[in-house]
C-alpha cells in the first residue's frame, strides 16, 4: 500500500512542480504626446474594460484578460493590438508602431 501512494505521489509531482496557471493579458508599452490623459475603452475576451494613458509621457499598461489580443476603441475608430505593442497617442488617436 505504501509502496502504490509513494509511486503515485512520485508520479503527480512533476505536473505539480513544473506546471504553470495560463495567465495571459496584454502588454501595451505607449508614448502619449497628449497632454491630458486617456481613458479608452478596451474589448478583449468578449467583455469591455479600461485602459488609461498619462499624459504627456512614455509608459506602459496591461489589459487583464485570458487573451493576447485586444480592441481599444478611441475617437479615430477602432486599433486593434497585440500583447508587447508599441503604440503613439496623438490627438486622441493610437498608431501602432
Amino acid at each position: 500500500m505504501k509502496k502504490a501512494l509513494l509511486l503515485v505521489i512520485l508520479a503527480t509531482m512533476p505536473t505539480l512542480l513544473f506546471s504553470s496557471p495560463s495567465l495571459a493579458a496584454v502588454y501595451i508599452k505607449y508614448e502619449n504626446k497628449d497632454s491630458e490623459k486617456h481613458v479608452m475603452k478596451v474589448q478583449m475576451d468578449g467583455s469591455s474594460k479600461e485602459v488609461t494613458f498619462n499624459g504627456r509621457t512614455t509608459g506602459a499598461a496591461t489589459i487583464q484578460g485570458s487573451g493576447k489580443n485586444a480592441v481599444i476603441e478611441t475617437s479615430c475608430g477602432k486599433v486593434e493590438v497585440k500583447d508587447d505593442s508599441k503604440v503613439e497617442i496623438k490627438n486622441g488617436c493610437i498608431k501602432v508602431l
